[in-house]
């Protein structure tokens, strides 16, 4: 049998019209008062920050591949003792966070790091809604969380998108369809050299909207757990179905050289 629709009361609905503006409101939100911001990366260390290097116990960074260069957190690998060798890595500020905007500014440097696979040349990623990072196995590649992916151009006029997503032990929808594979490509242009790129995402429970340079390139609801794309992790971490409305967040080391500045962040409410 068909229902009739309902009809939301106005006070409803000004109040769902007010949340969707908040959702979509993209580049404009960027410019709230800058109180309303608070820096994550003082622009000096790395206070606030945990390293949790594939092989290592949480906190421990023995090659510095995080480190602070020119008041930027700097992603760097010269100090290896050996090839890459998939030693992922991830920097995790100290608090989770549910409803929030994230602005980061990011660039990549230099020449990839010696034995890095070659799906990682100038690929990099910030983790949202990340599992505890205290709950990461020894040998975990990478966290459960949703993967804002963050490419640069490879210089030969091919387009390469970035602000894309990944879903590491997570599954998200877009367009009211769940995303089959481990990611989608974003709507973004090509960034290609090492200009900074200005990359933000809007956080609202398990919906989420990604900015580049000013502009929505893509926006994803209904962020759980589930699938595959993750290894070495404790089974029981990982719920299939569970909603991810928060959790933490890390900045990634996937084998090339890149500088995170400006991470800031305002709470939504």
């Amino acid at each position: 049998m068909m229902r009739s629709p309902l009809r939301m009361p106005r006070a409803m609905t000004l109040a769902a019209a007010a949340c969707l503006t908040l959702i979509t409101a993209g580049p404009a939100t960027a410019q709230s008062s800058d109180a309303d911001w608070r820096d994550l990366f003082n622009g000096r260390d790395l206070t606030g920050w945990t390293p949790k290097i594939v092989g290592h116990t949480l906190g421990a960074d023995p090659f510095q591949t995080f480190r602070v260069i020119d008041g930027a957190i700097a992603v760097r690998y010269d100090r290896y003792d050996a090839p890459f060798a998939d030693r992922f890595g991830h920097l995790f500020f100290a608090e989770p966070f549910g409803d929030y905007h994230l602005l980061v500014e990011y660039r990549f440097v230099g020449e990839q790091a010696p034995g890095a696979p070659g799906w990682a040349l100038r690929n990099s990623g910030a983790m949202l809604h990340s599992q505890p990072p205290a709950s990461m196995g020894l040998t975990q590649d990478f966290p459960i969380s949703v993967e804002l992916q963050l490419l640069g151009g490879l210089g030969d006029g091919r387009p390469r998108t970035t602000g894309n997503m990944c879903s590491p032990g997570t599954e998200v929808d877009i367009d009211s369809v769940a995303v089959r594979g481990h990611c989608r490509n974003a709507r973004s242009r090509t960034f290609d050299g090492e200009q900074w790129v200005t990359m933000e995402a809007i956080v609202r429970g398990s919906t989420m909207q990604f900015i580049i340079a000013g502009d929505t390139v893509l926006t994803l609801t209904n962020a759980r757990m589930g699938g595959g794309n993750v290894s070495g992790h404790d089974p029981s971490v990982l719920v299939d179905g569970t909603a991810l409305r928060h959790g933490y967040i890390a900045l990634q080391s996937e084998g090339h050289p890149v500088d995170f500045r400006r991470v800031r962040l305002r709470l939504l409410r």
